[in-house]
Formats: C-alpha cells, structure tokens, sequence
C-alpha cells in the first residue's frame, strides 16, 4: 500500500510560500496527497488561509486530489485559537499542537514534508525540535528561498505561483535523532516540559562522564587542585591551601587543562583557564572519587 504523502506548513501572513513549496515538490516527483497548516488565529493569518483555500477548489490541487487541513493552535480550553507566542504556556501549546500532528502521520505510516519558510520564527524552531524525536529517514526538511523581487510581486498572497522564477527548495539537514536512539523515541508522548527535563539529565550525565575521564588521568596532587579551582578557589588561595608554590598551581593546572582539552576535544586555538574548571567541575564535584 502506497504511503500517504503530506506537506506541513507553517503558515504566516504570505499563503504563496506554501503554494510555492508544493509546487516544487510536485516538480521533484513528490505527489503530496494532503497540505496540513499549522497557524495561530491573527486575522492576518486567518486571511491567508482563506486566500490558500482558493489554490484548492474541490479538494484538488494542479488537477489532483489533495487535501488542504488547517491546524490551528489553541490557547486552551474554551480560550479560542491562539493569537501569539508570549509566554512559556504558548510555547507548550505550539509544541504540543505540531508534536501531536507529527505523532498521528507517523502512526499512520505517512511520509512527511516539514517547510519551515513560513509563520513565527518561533514555530519553526519548535517544529524542528519535534521533527527530531518522530521524523524518519525519507521525510524531509525544507526551507523556501525567494529571490527578493519575487517576495515583492507576491506579497499577501497577490501571487500563488511563479514558475522559473529562481525560487529554491533547500533541504535542511537535521539530525532524526529519534531513529537512531530508543531513549529519544520515548519522548513522542511527554510534555515539552519533560523534553527539557530529560535533555538536561542527558547532557549533565554526559558532563559528568567527562569530568571523570580527566580525574581518573591525574595525580592525587592534580585531583587536589582541581577540587580546589571547583570549588571556586584562585591561583592564590590554591596556593595557600595547599602549601605549594604558585609555580606549581600553575604546573598542574597545566596539566588539568590539557586532559580537559583532549576529553572535551577543543582546538588548540581555544584558550583554557582556571574558571574553564570551575564551570565544568563545580556541578560534578559530589560525583569524583577522592575529592
């Protein structure tokens, strides 16, 4: 059975960018079966859905079936559409909304075009963070360039299509991150709260891992001056607790360094100091051995 092919868009104030796309889509081979919009509910926004609509008589586009399927976003039970992006609660709707869409075309098997082109900057940035978790290789993700003078002519909608007019279909290479690793996948059905939680647990897991390898390569003497920098201390005060000259803090912050630049593999053009360990080491100083 042939899989169901759809366009997501977001969707801004200029309709043509979405009729721009699909057309090179269709150009490409690529038999887009349904067009679903995500939108907020400005009636700028509003408007140029109705003005898209019209590329679609009879649920038909370029003499064949396909779908158009608004998508609006809602503030909540009973608030209506949502009509921007002001706090952290809209975020979680716009994420919610686009997640949830994503999730059903992938349950039902479909193949998925994401266009980033159009609506809030916003929406874009939260439809490539779920796009990560769900979309699978040969779905796809693409940005609409249009040459100025083409922007102008069509601007509102004035103008739905402009073959040969230099209008690109640029793929944007990201990462399915949810193809590849179960733990990602996990997250399709969680809040974008829980995306946060666990993306932090992640990376501070990651950190701790590093900050171990460099502990276990150094000396007892080294290990106390990393403690000590950790912990806040400057090259003075080291010094002092220590019972050590200077010279020697430095010889073995040196050394700390250069452990830290292989782990955390950073160029030799990239300068290291003390406060480099107290960034990295200070959240993991429970965590070491003898400390």
């Amino acid at each position: 059975m042939k899989k169901r092919t759809v366009l997501i868009a977001i969707l801004g104030g200029q309709p043509q960018v979405v009729t721009f796309a699909l057309d090179l889509l269709l150009v490409r081979g690529e038999l887009v079966d349904e067009v679903a919009v995500v939108h907020l509910g400005r009636e700028r926004y509003l408007r140029a859905l109705r003005r898209l609509g019209e590329a679609f008589p009879g649920d038909r586009y370029a003499g064949r079936r396909c779908h158009l399927r608004p998508v609006p976003i809602y503030a909540g039970e009973r608030l209506g559409i949502l009509q921007d992006i002001r706090t952290e609660r809209d975020v979680a709707a716009v994420w919610r909304t686009i997640h949830e869409l994503i999730r059903q075309l992938k349950e039902d098997r479909a193949h998925v075009h994401l266009l980033l082109a159009g609506g809030r900057r916003m929406m874009a940035m939260l439809a490539v963070s779920t796009a990560m978790l769900q979309l699978e290789p040969g779905d796809f993700i693409w940005h609409l360039y249009t040459p100025d003078e083409v922007q102008q002519r069509a601007r509102d909608g004035a103008i739905l299509h402009a073959p040969d007019a230099g209008i690109e279909l640029l793929q944007v290479p990201v990462a399915m991150l949810g193809s590849y690793f179960p733990a990602i996948r996990a997250l399709m059905t969680v809040s974008p709260e829980d995306v946060l939680t666990a993306q932090t647990r992640w990376l501070s897991q990651d950190e701790r891992g590093r900050c171990l390898s460099v502990w276990r390569r150094l000396t007892l003497r080294q290990q106390d001056v990393l403690r000590a920098f950790a912990q806040g201390m400057g090259r003075e005060e080291v010094a002092a607790l220590l019972s050590v000259s200077i010279r020697t803090v430095d010889s073995h912050k040196s050394r700390i360094l250069d452990e830290c630049r292989v782990i955390w593999e950073l160029p030799e053009s990239e300068r290291l100091d003390y406060h480099f360990i107290y960034r990295h080491f200070e959240p993991c100083l429970s965590q070491l051995g003898r400390l």
